[in-house]
């Protein structure tokens, strides 16, 4: 019994010392990160403003109505979270804004993606203005899986499935 109550003394131990520390870390944060694509300028955009099941763990998405004139959608994945989108503004092929239209998450923000011509294709760089909400989500944003983690797979994914193309 006596190892029962340790144990429990220390995890919340552990877990005040995270929170304490995610309550310290900025609640906002700002991360860029480019590629090189062999592929022209349309070719990036169809992707990124087309269906999102390219990107790893993205089950399903459903298009929603219009918002303020602005396309939307949800996107599901594979543990059935839900997250809402609004894309603020599409210059295509070279601009696309997008961000998180569920306030009630523990995160929100808003993704730039800038492509822009290249000899022997283009560039795609994505900035991430996003918001932690959560000081647990804050440390392990930090400490755990970084910033640029998303932007990296999305990347990643996104090559992938132009190399699978072919374009």
């Amino acid at each position: 019994m006596k190892w029962l109550w340790v144990a429990l003394l220390a995890t919340a131990a552990i877990l005040g010392v995270i929170t304490g520390i995610g309550v310290l870390l900025p609640q906002s944060h700002s991360v860029t990160r480019s590629s090189h694509f062999a592929q022209p300028p349309q070719a990036v955009w169809d992707v990124i403003t087309g269906p999102p099941t390219w990107r790893p763990g993205i089950r399903s998405f459903e298009n929603l109505p219009p918002r303020n004139g602005h396309r939307t959608w949800k996107e599901i994945d594979a543990h059935d979270n839900a997250v809402t989108y609004e894309a603020i503004e599409e210059t295509p092929p070279f601009r696309l804004i997008t961000r998180i239209a569920d306030p009630n998450l523990p995160y929100g923000g808003l993704w730039i993606h800038e492509i822009s011509l290249e000899p022997g294709g283009c560039v795609l760089q994505i900035t991430e203005d996003g918001e932690i909400y959560n000081p647990i989500f804050r440390f392990m944003s930090r400490f755990v899986f970084g910033y640029t983690a998303t932007i990296d797979a999305a990347i990643q994914s996104l090559h992938a499935r132009l190399d699978q193309r072919g374009s």
